[in-house]
């Protein structure tokens, strides 16, 4: 099983045609603290490429949880990493409370505006109040209306977003978004700015 193919088999579930690379996956999970977290959930893990890497930094009692819609992909997961708690469903359910870093790979540029909105909502509040959020997008669409309606939406809910360089290396060329200090749900949905934006 390829991401290739469950693209062309589900490409509203999957939303890339090629896997993300670990050249994406160092800054993906660069600069968290995952090194010290005890509860980390993983949004969309597809094949685990962040999977991959978010299990190399975590200490061995840490939790990881992956959600992960494609049942064939999650199916896969759970053979390849007996040690996640891998759940199979949407993101904008993610039932946790407290986790100290989430990661997600999900395809933002395939959802609608108030799938997005609900799927931010739910990382905010399950975030603890110092938590952390990383994601990417690919840089070729930064500048399209939904990738700057994805970009204020995720300024609205933390005080502090910043953007990497583009990793050139991945296909296509990409940059992660790292945001710290969730705002709590309902002061985001009153459109209060981000107090710090890099």
């Amino acid at each position: 099983m390829s991401i290739t193919s469950e693209f062309l088999r589900h490409p509203l579930l999957t939303g890339a045609i090629a896997p993300s690379s670990p050249r994406l996956a160092e800054p993906m999970t660069a600069g968290l603290g995952l090194e010290r977290a005890t509860r980390v959930a993983e949004l969309g893990p597809g094949t685990g490429v962040f999977t991959e890497a978010v299990l190399a930094l975590l200490r061995p009692e840490a939790h990881l949880t992956a959600v992960e819609i494609n049942p064939r992909f999650a199916e896969a997961l759970r053979k390849r990493f007996p040690q996640v708690d891998v759940v199979t469903g949407s993101a904008e359910h993610l039932d946790q409370a407290g986790l100290d870093v989430v990661v997600s790979g999900l395809p933002w540029r395939a959802m609608t505006a108030a799938r997005q909105h609900r799927i931010l909502d739910a990382v905010v509040a399950a975030l603890a109040p110092t938590g952390r959020f990383t994601t990417f997008a690919y840089a070729h669409a930064a500048w399209t209306p939904p990738a700057r309606r994805f970009a204020a939406s995720l300024r609205s809910r933390f005080a502090v977003v910043e953007r990497t360089p583009v990793v050139w290396g991945n296909l296509p060329p990409a940059f992660v978004y790292r945001a710290a200090l969730p705002v709590a749900v309902g002061r985001a949905r009153r459109g209060q700015p981000a107090a710090a934006v890099a």
